[in-house]
């Protein structure tokens, strides 16, 4: 662990020195690498061990962000950020409570409909309360301390995931992950282990959410509960490797940028190439790009051709 800490810090330093030193471009593209870090990492702490597809990180992002439109002319900054995750751990707690018995494609598809069903809810409520189905966010942070926000997030995410991995409550939730009703013969309370692990995964996903409501002037469900951030959550999780430390975090930097390129040179093929991306990870890096050495790789290559 030692030598994790090591690194983040070293990570954490380059990464303070990005605002100063780099252009504003750089520094927005840092910070997308941030945030997509400290889902990704998030992501992986629970759905990693426990192999749990949870497709609600945009359900809890954009819950987060209206935390933070609602109160951000009230409360002080980190106090928004905080009730961002506190609002998204609460209705994890309660999703969690009904539907974590499930597991494989049915938990994948439910979780997802749920976040469909929030932000037509959300959409709703606004069209009932204020008659619009947005906000206007008039009262924002500066950049600098929004860029510091989602950073601290992203360390944070990446200590929590390493304690976890060390703890008692990480060897529950990789037990669950190998044979759950194994698990629960050994006294682990798995219902309990995995609410837990879903409302932790969750409230880094509100935090998050809240942090970078404000990069918007004007936030809308359509935008703070897009189905692609935890789409895409999930494929720098599965590119990276789930079930490691760093490969959420390099595979947030290097999609990040993939993405923003393929934006720019190829829009029309943007999202068949992210497909195609995918495909090809599941078929030759099943364990993402963490898993990736070369001989062993070329090896692996060679015998499925010569399959």
């Amino acid at each position: 662990m030692k030598n994790d800490l090591l690194i983040l810090i070293a990570l954490t330093g380059w990464a303070l020195a990005v605002p100063h030193y780099g252009s504003e471009f750089a520094s927005s593209m840092a910070l997308t690498c941030l945030m997509y870090a400290a889902l990704a990492s998030s992501w992986s702490s629970f759905c990693g061990s426990t192999r749990y597809m949870s497709l609600a990180t945009a359900a809890f992002f954009g819950l987060g962000a209206y935390a933070s439109a609602l109160t951000l002319e009230h409360l002080p900054w980190l106090a928004v950020v905080a009730l961002g995750a506190l609002v998204a751990a609460g209705v994890a707690v309660v999703i969690g409570a009904g539907v974590l018995h499930l597991r494989g494609t049915y938990f994948a598809v439910l979780t997802f409909g749920l976040t469909e069903l929030i932000r037509h809810a959300v959409s709703y409520w606004e069209k009932q309360v204020s008659g619009t189905v947005g906000r206007v966010l008039t009262v924002v942070p500066e950049a600098d301390t929004v860029y510091l926000t989602v950073l601290g997030l992203a360390v944070l995410a990446l200590l929590s995931a390493m304690l976890i991995r060390r703890s008692r409550f990480g060897l529950a939730l990789a037990g669950i992950g190998a044979d759950e009703q194994r698990a629960q013969t050994l006294g682990v309370n798995t219902r309990l282990v995995k609410i837990a692990g879903f409302a932790l995964t969750a409230a880094f996903a509100g935090a998050v959410g809240a942090a970078m409501s404000v990069r918007w002037t004007y936030i809308d469900p359509h935008t703070v509960f897009n189905p692609f951030i935890g789409f895409q959550t999930v494929l720098i999780a599965l590119i990276g490797g789930a079930a490691t430390l760093w490969g959420p975090l390099i595979a947030a930097v290097v999609f990040s940028l993939l993405a923003e390129t393929l934006r720019l040179q190829m829009p029309q093929l943007y999202m068949m190439s992210l497909g195609l991306l995918l495909i090809l990870c599941v078929l030759y890096l099943p364990g993402g790009l963490a898993s990736l050495r070369l001989p062993a790789f070329a090896t692996r290559l060679w015998r499925r051709s010569q399959a």
